[in-house]
């Protein structure tokens, strides 16, 4: 299928398919370090889970602020930074921003945005993530928080790698035993629940 992704390693023998991706991408994670958010993400079909990191860096006055995406869609990152600012008011316009998709992955589903958004307020605020914790959601343009597609699925995998809780739109469904669900309704309420702000 084209919308498939397929993760291979070079071997003596030549091109061997990767059974357990999700572990290969986190697999160099730091835990305890600011502006990092991991999010159970659909390649396709495939559940994959993804960090996605932040830095942001205070600028003197006078100084445009630079954006920069990898990984991850430029306009979407405008715009999540639009609402951050709007509807949680966190100043980041007076700071250069950073993110990206680590391992080369990209990111085109809106279900990354809840994580994009924890990353950046985690890097503003200088405040880890749990390190058990996955975050997913669509964010709209009034701060709302939207379920993304196959939750059951991202929230599987998730509890199969070890992830105990998740911060989920508030009317995704229930995720297996073990992995217990902070569910929010807008993005105020996603960063008011860390407290990371």
């Amino acid at each position: 299928a084209t919308d498939e992704l397929g993760v291979f390693e070079m071997a003596g023998q030549g091109l061997l398919g990767v059974p357990d991706a999700s572990s290969l991408f986190l697999t160099d994670r730091r835990t305890g370090v600011a502006g990092s958010a991991v999010v159970p993400t659909l390649q396709g079909q495939r559940p994959l889970l993804v960090e996605v990191q932040a830095l942001t860096n205070r600028l003197s006055p006078g100084v445009p602020p630079r954006r920069s995406a990898q990984g991850l869609d430029g306009g979407r990152l405008a715009l999540l930074l639009a609402v951050l600012e709007r509807r949680t008011r966190l100043d980041l316009s007076t700071h250069e921003v950073f993110a990206s998709a680590v391992g080369g992955v990209r990111l085109t589903e809106p279900g990354a945005d809840l994580a994009v958004c924890l990353a950046l307020v985690s890097a503003l605020t200088d405040q880890p993530l749990p390190a058990d914790l996955v975050v997913f959601g669509e964010v709209g343009l009034a701060g709302e928080l939207r379920q993304a597609a196959h939750a059951p699925r991202r929230l599987a995998e998730a509890a199969r790698l070890g992830f105990r809780r998740a911060v989920v739109p508030a009317n995704s469904p229930d995720g297996p035993p073990g992995l217990r669900l902070s569910r929010v309704a807008t993005l105020a309420e996603a960063v008011a629940a860390l407290a990371v702000h």
